[in-house]
This record gives structure tokens, C-alpha cells and sequence, in this order.
């Protein structure tokens, strides 16, 4: 009888413990900014980080950017700083230093660590002074393909219709956004315009961001073409089903 009392307690011991052990690591996931299923961005465990994260992320400096620093308190320090290809940026009476890729804040705080030896506590202000302008490049099977400026917030549907629109040739149900998410790698995302013309539903017209690239690919009929007379196309294949 006492033997049993004491597995019951011990088994209610070691659940509570594997309970607080448990409860104690999803705090320290979170602690640590790891993901979990309740937040923006995840489906099923799996995040995705270009097309369901931030809309509109800062900018950060690329190779030919301008900026204008300003020093408060010492004006003879102030210049006009050019990114140089390497990332780097040549300051005046300090080491160069490396910022591509940092955003305005980022190179605020190098600014001002690369002068605190020289200055005490410098009061530094920033300016973008000449920068690339955000872009999306639509190609493939539309009217206008080509660079276009990225003005505002402009969706697929909007974009789309930028360049022109579709073409005759044009696959609607399967036009791509490629997504860059670091160098070397990208997101793409196929979409159905075609379903989002007929339902009038524009739940999945996703947002683009700098960068983005949309490709519409030739439906098979107009592969087809190159190869059958024209008068002998319907018999072969369907157009409805495109």
C-alpha cells in the first residue's frame, strides 16, 4: 500500500515538473523573438518572411546612395558622404566605414560611433540625399514590359495593369512574383488572376514591395501556334479552359 501511494506522488511530481519545464521554455522561445504558430507571418509552423511579413520596411543604403551628415555642435565636420562599391563610405579625419545595408538609423549610431574619439557625444542628424527609387519589374506576356517606378501602394491587379495588361498569349492563371529575400535567394509566389478577375475577389492581390518581379508566362495555345495552322487550332485544343 505505501509502495503505491509513493509511485501516485511521484508521478504527480514529475508530471508537474515536466508542466512547469515545458512552460518555462515557450518563455524562453519568446524571449529569444522566436516565431510561434499565434503570430503574423505563420501557417502551419512555417514562416514566411517576404510575403507575409512587413509592408513597408525601411529603406537601407545601396552602393551610389548620398547622404547628408550633419554634426550639431562641430559644423565643420558636416559632408556629403557617397556609398562606395565596396559598401563603404570615406569620412573625413576617421576610418572608412562599412555601411550597405544598414537603414538611416543604423547609420546614424555608426556615424557617431566612428567620432566618438575625436568628438565628445556628437549630435549627429542624417539625410538621404539621392537614392534608388523603389521599382517593380513586370515581364513575360504583358503589354509593356519593363523597369517601373514603384509609387505608393501598388498591388498585382495594379501593377499589371501599369504595364499595359495582359496579352493575348498571357497564362492568367499562373503569373509569378518573385520576391527577393536575401542575396542569392527568393520567394516566389504563383498566382491565379484569372480566379480573381471571374470572382471578383481580390482577397489574394498581394501588395508589392521594392523590387518585386512578376513574370506571366505564355499559355499553351500560343506555344501551340508555332507548330499548327491557325484554322486547325480549335480542333486540337480548348480555349476555355485557359
Amino acid at each position: 500500500m505505501k509502495l503505491t501511494r509513493l509511485l501516485v506522488v511521484s508521478m504527480i511530481v514529475w508530471s508537474s515538473v515536466m508542466a512547469a519545464a515545458q512552460q518555462e521554455g515557450l518563455k524562453l522561445a519568446s524571449a529569444n523573438g522566436e516565431p510561434d504558430t499565434a503570430k503574423s507571418g505563420m501557417a502551419g509552423g512555417v514562416w514566411s518572411p517576404a510575403l507575409t511579413g512587413e509592408r513597408r520596411p525601411l529603406y537601407r543604403l545601396h552602393m551610389s546612395n548620398v547622404v547628408d551628415v550633419s554634426f550639431t555642435f562641430a559644423p565643420e565636420f558636416n559632408q556629403s558622404l557617397t556609398v562606395q562599391p565596396d559598401g563603404f563610405v570615406t569620412l573625413r579625419d576617421v576610418p572608412e566605414t562599412y555601411v550597405e545595408g544598414m537603414t538611416l538609423p543604423q547609420f546614424q549610431e555608426a556615424i557617431k560611433l566612428a567620432y566618438a574619439e575625436i568628438l565628445h557625444e556628437p549630435e549627429v542628424t542624417v539625410a538621404l540625399k539621392n537614392f534608388d527609387k523603389p521599382y517593380f519589374i513586370a515581364s513575360g506576356q504583358v503589354s509593356h514590359p519593363g523597369k517601373y517606378e514603384l509609387r505608393g501602394d501598388t498591388t498585382v491587379m495594379e501593377a499589371l495593369a501599369i504595364a499595359g495588361g495582359l496579352n493575348g498569349q498571357a497564362k492568367h492563371s499562373q503569373v509569378v512574383l518573385f520576391r527577393r529575400v536575401a542575396d542569392g535567394l527568393a520567394e516566389t509566389r504563383v498566382l491565379n488572376v484569372k480566379h480573381m478577375q471571374n470572382a471578383r475577389d481580390l482577397t489574394e492581390d498581394l501588395h508589392l514591395k521594392p523590387g518585386d518581379l512578376l513574370f506571366v508566362p505564355q499559355n499553351r495555345i500560343s506555344k501551340l501556334q508555332r507548330y499548327l495552322p491557325a484554322s486547325s487550332l480549335s480542333t486540337y485544343v480548348n480555349p476555355t479552359q485557359f
